[in-house]
């Protein structure tokens, strides 16, 4: 196998979930290829979709977990969706199905929430989910509402092969209810890539993207014309890579196989 293109990356983008731990679960290797990457000389973000944390909350998570992070090295889906919302819907009125952690993360983008009079719903990854809240979207929504989702993700993975149901499972009911389909904000939308590429001044062709997800990780790579290197720890197995129109550049057991690779 030639790793040349993926030695030659500047910046990875790594998912987290399924990715370098799972629940609170931390996989072999990965906090030791975190640790090591800046001696190798490289760039890191922690990339999630996972839009029920506010990126304040990732960098205590992972500090927690053992991972080095500092602000710099977080961008969430959540943050991408208030970046979003400024760009294209400036001063909308916004109703949110999310948690009280999207809220904050959208209040310090200046982002207008309201109860009533809602000119766009805004869905995440709702854990603290009420049947009040699809009441109210399916409502704004059927009146004309615009629909912007943080994700597509349908499960988040969880330890035991247990799945919890993510914002893509929560728009396909508002979906199936009010007709209307959401635009996603985060992976695979290019955008998100294009975003970290203007903010740090690497490359899109120098940016990889390390993930579970060949429908999320790997497609926002592709998309965004970056390295892509899937890894099998989460959700996909290799009948599923098989299974795949657009393959990975790079598929690989687990990031610590793909430590091994960067120090080689």
């Amino acid at each position: 196998m030639d790793y040349k293109k993926l030695k030659d990356v500047e910046l990875f983008l790594f998912d987290m979930d399924g990715t370098l731990y799972l629940g609170d679960e931390v996989y072999d290797g990965a906090i030791n290829l975190m640790e090591d990457l800046s001696r190798l000389g490289k760039r890191y973000i922690y990339l999630t979709n996972n839009s029920s944390r506010a990126g304040t909350d990732y960098i205590t998570r992972l500090r927690k977990l053992g991972f080095p992070c500092e602000a710099e090295n977080v961008f969430t889906s959540g943050m991408a969706t208030g970046m979003y919302l400024n760009q294209r819907h400036p001063g909308a009125k916004v109703y949110l199905v999310g948690t009280q952690a999207f809220r904050r993360e959208l209040l310090s983008y200046g982002i207008e929430l309201v109860e009533d009079g809602a000119d766009v719903v805004v869905v995440g990854f709702d854990t603290e989910l009420v049947y009040e809240k699809l009441d109210k979207a399916c409502h704004f929504l059927r009146r004309g509402a615009t629909f912007i989702a943080a994700n597509p993700d349908w499960v988040c993975p969880m330890p035991n092969d247990e799945v919890l149901p993510d914002c893509g499972s929560i728009c396909a009911l508002l979906t199936a209810s009010s007709g209307k389909e959401p635009s996603y904000i985060g992976k695979p939308n290019r955008n998100m890539i294009d975003v970290i590429s203007e903010m740090t001044g690497v490359p899109n062709e120098k940016i990889c993207a390390v993930g579970d997800r060949l429908y999320t990780d790997i497609a926002v790579a592709q998309n965004a014309g970056s390295v892509s290197v899937l890894v099998l720890s989460g959700e996909t197995d290799q009948s599923m890579v098989d299974a795949a129109e657009r393959k990975p550049d790079y598929i690989l057991p687990s990031v610590k196989e793909l430590h091994q690779v960067l120090k080689g």
